[in-house]
């Protein structure tokens, strides 16, 4: 069998099995598990083949015209280079690991077979994504994604927040992606094609005409399916959903492709030195505006949710200095140590009985509870926060040392000012992440909360899957950043020693202050009086539950717990905590800057409508329904009055023809 051949059936057998899963979802339920797990696990293997075969030699290209146009025209095109290649394994590990999962997060749910044939479907998208070499099947498999969450994130429909995070994260995706549509056919029509290799080929030969407009018009698209500022704001609310879909749309697959297609069309960008300051800038208030707040958040999956967008930053940040191998490096291990944590924290989130939040204020107790998740996530944390010999040491040290290289002048491919906002960013930023990393460590499996009801153990495929991810998560990085140039551009991807000094350093200062804090604000509680709150800066318990209510921080199921006030979030970021745990009021922002003026006009809009056009509408049937009403009267049905008024109408006009020939 062809690689060409392999590569077709790699996205083609999770759709399948979305659709027999949704048929039979219901006649018969004993196949949905199998058809929801066999499929993507196919899938998986077929792509490790393709990934063998294509060895990070030459790319397969293959193409078929899918649609004459006219003018540009369509085809169902293939273009799998080391990039797709590795990206797809990871797409289909990660798939894999989370439809298994599923089967034990979600084996009491009803709505479990349309949620496979949904993952499936995405899957499947995310697959299409990856190996497409055309832009326009591209895109179908971007929006293919974009459905799909919506559906996804709103799996628990019963809930207002589920419904309203699915509902906004449609929404802005989408405010992103008319742009982003925009940008595509601006593209192809300045290279003649929606092939990824003309268009670069277009790039290398000049023939672009607008490269700044067409790169800013792609990077609305990319903030919003990446969820990078100014659109980063429905990722932290689509935590509403299951949390095997976190781990899957939210670490390895949707949040990641803009930054894939970024990777993919990455000379785009270079051309325009404009848009690689203007992708550094959105890079840096991405990183370490998330950190901060990810110092806040209360909910464990908020927390993993601002990382992701941080760490999505980084990668964006290394695509901003012009080194699509330390990006695509660090999305490769970040897709594998993230998802281990949004599995993990699902394990306890599963442990407490809650759907799908679990506030770490209120945990306690948890390390001998729930044994495999404690050991996988403080490897996943470890990684999180780049500490040697961890996965996310080697990736995050990529993108710091090509971003040093940048400022230092070793390398040309983008400005030195975008070099040094990256690096500066993801320095600051390595602390905050070591900070919110032991902060969450701290709080979920030494917290000094109320004490959760205990649900038993894990069903083995919940556990099984987090020690399989822990591998990657471990190791990928020791031999990873050897091999990988060899897949990718050949660039050198080794830490260079001055930003693994530096960045190891920040991280164990970020880690140590945070343990610190933690045993300072511990010590308080421990001496203040029961019931009071004396770690906390800000007022009492009522005023710390009045802050949490407004920071829309959610309740540990449907129980009232006692918060732990050993918080060292607080107390590390003082007066800022208010702010950072709002999201820096972004949402609010928005509501003052689009959504309210949105509905004033839509009322102004409604005012015109009715007290306006509709007055000129009524007065214009004013006339002819009064009109009618006067005929109506004279229509009384007595032949009488009809023989009398024919009379008389004789009468008046042989008077009138009288008149008229005597005055003749």
């Amino acid at each position: 069998m062809t690689t060409t051949t392999l590569a077709v059936l790699v996205p083609l057998l999770p759709f399948l099995g979305a659709v027999a899963g949704l048929l039979l979802g219901r006649t018969a339920p004993g196949f949905v598990r199998p058809l929801a797990v066999l499929p993507t696990l196919t899938s998986l293997v077929l792509a490790a083949l393709v990934a063998v075969r294509q060895g990070g030699d030459a790319a397969v290209n293959a193409a078929t015209e899918l649609t004459p146009t006219g003018s540009v025209p369509i085809e169902l095109a293939l273009h799998i280079d080391g990039f797709a290649a590795l990206v797809a394994v990871l797409v289909g590990l990660v798939a894999s690991c989370v439809q298994i999962y599923s089967t034990g997060y979600l084996r009491d749910d009803p709505r479990y077979p349309s949620y496979a044939a949904l993952v499936s479907l995405f899957t499947s998208a995310m697959f299409l994504v990856v190996y497409s070499g055309d832009l326009i099947v591209l895109l179908v498999g971007w929006e293919v994604m974009g459905i799909c969450s919506y559906f996804l994130v709103g799996h628990y429909w019963e809930t207002p927040q589920a419904r309203a995070a699915s509902l906004k994260a449609f929404l802005v995706t989408k405010l992103g992606d008319v742009p982003f549509l925009i940008g595509l056919f601006a593209l192809a029509t300045d290279a003649g094609s929606f092939r990824i290799t003309r268009v670069l080929g277009a790039v290398a030969s000049g023939s672009l005409d607008h490269p700044t407009l067409i790169a800013l018009l792609l990077l609305a698209g990319v903030a919003g399916k990446s969820a990078q500022f100014p659109l980063h704001t429905w990722l932290p609310d689509a935590m509403a959903g299951p949390t095997p879909v976190s781990a899957l749309i939210h670490a390895a697959t949707m949040v990641a492709a803009g930054v894939y297609f970024i990777a993919r069309l990455l000379p785009v960008f270079e051309a325009s030195q404009a848009a690689m300051v203007v992708l550094a800038v959105m890079a840096a208030v991405t990183m370490a505006g998330s950190a901060l707040a990810a110092l806040a958040q209360d909910d464990i999956k908020r927390v993993l949710a601002y990382s992701t967008i941080g760490q999505l930053g980084y990668m964006t940040g290394a695509l901003a200095v012009g080194d699509r191998g330390a990006a695509v490096f660090h999305l490769l291990s970040h897709g594998a140590f993230k998802a281990l944590l949004f599995l993990a924290a699902g394990v306890i989130i599963h442990a407490a009985g809650t759907n799908s939040l679990a506030a770490m204020s209120r945990m306690r107790n948890l390390r001998d509870r729930v044994p495999d998740a404690y050991w996988t996530m403080t490897v996943a944390l470890l990684a999180l926060a780049a500490i040697p010999p961890f996965s996310g040491f080697f990736s995050k040290e990529a993108v710091l040392g090509v971003a040093e290289h940048v400022v230092t002048g070793h390398t040309e491919h983008a400005p030195a000012a975008a070099g040094w906002i990256v690096l500066v960013a993801g320095l600051l930023t390595a602390v905050l992440t070591a900070a919110y990393a032991m902060r969450l460590w701290l709080l979920a499996f030494r917290g000094r909360g109320a004490e959760a009801p205990d649900h038993g153990r894990q069903p083995l495929t919940m556990t099984v899957v987090l020690w399989v991810l822990a591998a990657p998560s471990l190791a990928l990085g020791g031999f990873a950043f050897r091999l990988l140039p060899d897949w990718f551009d050949g660039r050198d991807l080794s830490p260079t020693l001055t930003t693994s000094v530096l960045g190891t350093g920040v991280a164990l200062v970020g880690g140590i202050v945070t343990y610190g804090a933690w045993r300072h604000t511990t010590a308080l509680t421990e001496r203040a009086p029961l019931g009071a709150v004396a770690a906390h800066p800000e007022g009492d318990a009522a005023q710390v539950e009045a802050e949490a209510i407004a920071t829309h921080e959610p309740a540990y199921g449907d129980i009232a717990y006692a918060p732990d006030p050993a918080d060292p979030g607080r107390l590390l970021l003082g007066p800022l905590h208010r702010h950072a745990a709002a999201g820096f009021h972004m949402d609010a922002v928005y509501r003052a800057l689009f959504v309210r003026p949105v509905q004033a006009g839509a009322s102004l809009v409604r005012f015109l409508d009715r007290e306006v056009v509709e007055t000129y509408v009524r007065g214009a049937g004013a006339l002819p329904r009064w009109l009618g009403a006067a005929v109506r009267r004279a229509q009384t049905g007595n032949v009488q009055t009809y023989v009398s008024a024919l009379l008389a109408g004789t009468v008046v006009l042989a008077v009138a023809v009288v008149l008229v020939a005597t005055g003749a």
